[in-house]
């Protein structure tokens, strides 16, 4: 599963990632392949997995921020069997597990505030096996280092990238792949 996803962030590292679905139309004709919806609701979702499937990117819900479907084993298993998206995202490490037996790559969010969650986050990884960790914020390139090199997983970096120089910065530091939500840097 996981390879599908390094594939594609090795043709393009850049990931738009959809906070307004009023931006997924300019996601949708960037060269992007990988768009995280970071919001949607029960009613929308399919439509819009369905729309970015067929622009012939892949699609990651963050199913922690879908509204109308609890994100617990049920929501999740709801929304891989009748939305079918190409992975999900969560920062539930339970849930990443129940994906064990559902067709999508698997991403956990990580957020990096201080040495205790960086700790947390590490065993995390090692418990629930993620396909790949989406690590926030993005301020410190060092620390993306130092977490590759103790899960051993392809790391995405997210939050607080405004500038090209962040971009490069983070996968300098070894992150295979940059979620912004700031269209100018899908451009990139």
């Amino acid at each position: 599963m996981g390879s599908k996803l390094i594939s594609s962030l090795h043709n393009n590292p850049i990931i738009a990632a959809i906070n307004k679905l009023e931006a997924l139309e300019e996601a949708l004709a960037s060269e992007v392949e990988m768009i995280f919806l970071l919001t949607s609701n029960i009613f929308d979702l399919g439509d819009t997995i369905k729309a970015v499937q067929k622009a012939g990117k892949l699609v990651f819900v963050h199913v922690d921020l879908v509204d109308g479907i609890s994100a617990n084993k049920m929501g999740v298993k709801y929304i891989c069997e009748v939305f079918k998206p190409d992975g999900i995202i969560t920062t539930k490490s339970h849930l990443i597990k129940a994906c064990e037996e559902y067709d999508v790559i698997t991403i956990q969010r990580i957020f990096l505030l201080d040495s205790l969650n960086f700790d947390t986050g590490v065993k995390s990884v090692h418990n629930c096996n993620p396909d790949a960790v989406e690590i926030l914020p993005n301020v410190m390139p060092r620390i993306i280092k130092h977490f590759i090199e103790l899960t051993r997983k392809p790391i995405i970096s997210g939050g607080l990238i405004t500038t090209k120089e962040d971009v490069i910065k983070s996968l300098g530091a070894g992150a295979i792949g940059i979620s912004t939500s700031k269209q100018a840097i899908w451009k990139y």
